[in-house]
């Protein structure tokens, strides 16, 4: 017999618990290439191992929150057959840049609970794993959000079974204290209404501030309460346009908190209902990465 609540309470049940970003993914060809064009922004890395699977290999650049962004390859000489049945085979093929994020959770049982609760498509818990360079073997879990590949348009979600700090910090320590963490991942949408509307049905999100940002070149809307901003594009035309074509509705930007008040070269900025975005250099780096600067 289904139990019918009062719809007052329906809201609070189907809230999401606060977002905490684990990391996020940048995809690509080579892992040292990948080190070296971080590095030439001033964002320092370390390599962080294969992992389980035998097909890719990762490094990260960690923050002090916690977070961190990882740089994903395929392993050198992994067989073709199995490079092309990775979740992200087009993303690291095509060195699409950004490609996939992670939230933390504690408890990833009740989320999925919750998620399925709310009419969401998730997936049971599939351990997984990596070896440190070290040696040291770490331990996790994730659950897939959506019907989307993993990660890419909802988070998927990940759980310790190894001490989280090894994972973040092999080092440690963060690799880099000159940014605070991950603060914004923007993701490629078609239609931002309809993204909107999937936002707010999985997390209980409120209404978000919309925006045009002609710099970044696209619609935007700022998931208030969460790291989320997705973006439609402007124009047909234009280079995030193009990006939907090739990769679909997955990440396209990242945004890192600044850490203290010194000045940045910026090759550009926006403003996002008063947060100012600046912009890396485009060219340099191959994709958009952007901080957000304490005014």
């Amino acid at each position: 017999m289904r139990c019918l609540l009062p719809a007052f309470l329906l809201p609070v049940i189907l809230m999401a618990s606060d977002f905490h970003i684990d990391h996020v993914t940048i995809a690509g060809r080579n892992i040292q290439s990948m080190q070296a064009a971080l590095a030439s922004i001033g964002v320092a890395s370390v390599y962080g191992g294969p992992h389980t699977d035998g097909v890719t290999e990762m490094a990260l650049a960690s923050f002090p929150d916690g977070s961190y962004l990882e740089c994903i390859a395929l392993q050198p000489g992994v067989r073709p057959d199995l490079a092309g049945r990775h979740v992200w085979a087009k993303y690291l093929r095509g060195d699409a840049g950004p490609a996939a994020w992670a939230l933390r959770e504690e408890n990833i049982a009740a989320e999925i609970q919750r998620l399925r609760a709310a009419g969401v498509p998730v997936s049971a818990e599939q351990p997984s794993g990596r070896k440190r360079p070290d040696g040291i073997q770490l331990s996790w879990e994730t659950s897939t959000l959506g019907a989307e590949p993993r990660g890419t348009f909802f988070p998927f979600l990940i759980h310790d079974f190894t001490p989280r700090d090894q994972r973040a910090y092999p080092e440690g320590k963060p690799s880099t204290r000159d940014f605070s963490g991950i603060s914004a991942v923007v993701i490629a949408v078609r239609d931002l209404d309809a993204a909107v509307g999937r936002f707010r049905l999985a997390f209980g999100l409120p209404e978000p501030v919309k925006a045009a940002d002609a710099v970044f070149g696209a619609r935007l809307a700022l998931m208030n309460g969460s790291p989320v901003v997705l973006a439609q594009p402007l124009k047909n035309d234009s280079w995030l346009a193009k990006r939907l074509e090739e990769f679909g509705e997955i990440p396209c930007a990242f945004v890192l908190g600044a850490a203290g008040s010194r000045d940045r070269q910026a090759s550009s900025a926006s403003t996002w209902s008063g947060r100012r975005i600046s912009w890396f250099d485009v060219q340099k780096l191959g994709w958009w990465l952007g901080v957000e600067t304490v005014r």
